[in-house]
């Protein structure tokens, strides 16, 4: 290469090194934002605003099954969309919402005994003591029925702590 063409093209190479450091920091960013968008007090698609993925969170009750809500039977409650299978489940809901909704914001118990958050599938879960609760993982759900006392224990003393560091 001539000295010309040097002096031309020698600002490429740090170009691409201040295109590749900017498009670090722009993911970083965006990975950051990503996890506050997902730190709620309850369990909600950042997507759709759904509850529990729509899923009825009083047929859990009524029908011992996870039946998915209709858009047609919809509450706000909560900061949450939540999708009923009828208007009498919606009214149920409207009227009870502490006994309906999921316990702990539809956070697992068993890792809020261990005192982690992680958000419950609504297809894994327990009803006992006429509260629902959903669980990240089936294997979680199958040790919380052995013995749900004690993970109730553990997960209600951690989760006013645990819910503070939660977004609101």
């Amino acid at each position: 290469m001539t000295a010309e063409r040097q002096e031309r093209y020698g600002w490429r190479p740090g170009l691409a090194i201040f295109a590749i450091l900017a498009g670090f920091f722009v993911a970083l960013c965006l990975d950051f934002t990503a996890l506050a968008a997902t730190t709620e007090r309850v369990v909600v698609n950042r997507y759709s605003g759904l509850a529990i993925e729509g899923f009825d969170p009083v047929a859990y009750f009524t029908d011992s099954a996870a039946v998915q809500g209709a858009p047609d039977f919809e509450a706000a409650e909560a900061g949450a969309v939540w999708r009923f299978r009828n208007e009498g489940n919606r009214a149920s809901f409207v009227t009870h919402p502490e006994i309906y909704g999921p316990q702990f914001g539809g956070y697992d118990p068993f890792d809020l005994a261990r005192g982690v958050t992680y958000a419950g599938n609504p297809r894994f879960w327990v009803v006992t003591g006429q509260r629902l609760y959903l669980f990240g993982r089936e294997e979680n759900r199958d040790a919380f029925k052995k013995d749900p006392p004690r993970f109730l224990k553990d997960a209600t003393a951690r989760w006013p702590r645990l819910k503070q560091s939660l977004a609101q």
